[in-house]
C-alpha cells in the first residue's frame, strides 16, 4: 500500500495560495502571490532536499501542474530538484482534455477519487503532493491523506486558497519532526494518529450525599 504525503507552503492563517510569484495564481483577486520567497534559506532548501530523498510520485491538480512543467522541464540538468521532477511519474487529476506535454505523465480523469484510491492500494513509492490546493481538499474530504510536510511562514494573507477547508475530516495528528529556519518559518512533519480525543477542564461535580457530608462536617466544626 503507498502513502499519500502532502507538501504545501501554508501562511500561519492557512492560505497556501501562489507562494511562488504574483502571476503564479490571481484567482479571486489574490494580490500576494510570491509571499514564500523572502523567506527562503538554507535549512528550509535542506527540509526540501529531505523531502524528496526517498522515491516518489508526484500527485498534482492540473492547475499546479501546468505551473510545474512551465518550469522544471527548462531549469538545466544541474537542477538536483528538476531533474527527479522530470523523471518520476506525474499523476495529474484533471477534466480537461487537453494533452499532457510533460514527459511521463499520466492523467487521472474521470472517477479521480477512485482512481487514487486505486493507486493508494497498489504497490509503488509515496505518492507525493504540492500545492494543489483543489485537489487536496478531495484528498481531505475523503481521508486519504497519510501525512502532511508543512512548512508554515509568519504572516497572515486573508483571503485566499487554504489548507484544510470545510470539508476535511476530522482526525489527530501527530508530530514526527519540527524544525525553525533562520527567518521563522516552521517547517513540521505530522503523521495521522487516530481519531480526536476529547475532555474537559470543568471541575467535577459533587454528589448531593458528599454535599451533604461536607455540610455536616461544617457544622460540626
Amino acid at each position: 500500500m503507498r502513502k499519500i504525503v502532502a507538501g504545501a507552503f501554508v501562511s500561519l492563517d492557512g492560505v497556501m495560495q501562489a507562494p511562488g510569484g504574483p502571476e503564479e495564481d490571481p484567482t479571486g483577486g489574490f494580490e500576494h502571490g510570491g509571499w514564500t520567497v523572502p523567506y527562503w534559506d538554507g535549512p528550509m532548501g535542506q527540509f526540501m532536499d529531505g523531502c524528496f530523498s526517498q522515491p516518489f510520485d508526484l500527485l498534482l491538480g492540473r492547475k499546479t501542474y501546468e505551473i510545474f512543467a512551465a518550469h522544471w522541464p527548462f531549469v538545466g540538468e544541474d537542477d538536483p530538484i528538476g531533474g527527479v521532477f522530470n523523471e518520476v511519474t506525474k499523476y495529474v487529476a484533471t477534466s480537461s482534455s487537453s494533452p499532457l506535454t510533460w514527459k511521463n505523465s499520466v492523467a487521472l480523469t474521470g472517477d479521480v477519487v477512485a482512481e487514487i484510491a486505486r493507486l493508494k492500494q497498489g504497490t509503488g513509492p509515496v505518492l507525493l503532493t504540492q500545492g494543489s490546493s483543489i485537489l487536496l481538499q478531495t484528498l481531505l474530504a475523503h481521508d486519504l491523506i497519510d501525512e502532511f510536510r508543512l512548512l508554515t511562514f509568519p504572516l497572515v494573507l486573508g483571503n485566499g486558497k487554504k489548507l484544510f477547508g470545510p470539508g476535511s475530516k476530522a482526525g489527530a495528528l501527530k508530530l514526527a519532526e519540527s524544525n525553525v529556519s533562520t527567518t521563522g518559518v516552521t517547517m513540521s512533519v505530522y503523521a495521522r494518529a487516530g481519531a480526536v480525543k476529547t475532555g474537559t477542564f470543568e471541575l467535577p461535580q459533587s454528589s448531593d450525599a458528599e454535599l451533604a457530608r461536607r455540610d455536616r462536617i461544617k457544622r460540626q466544626g
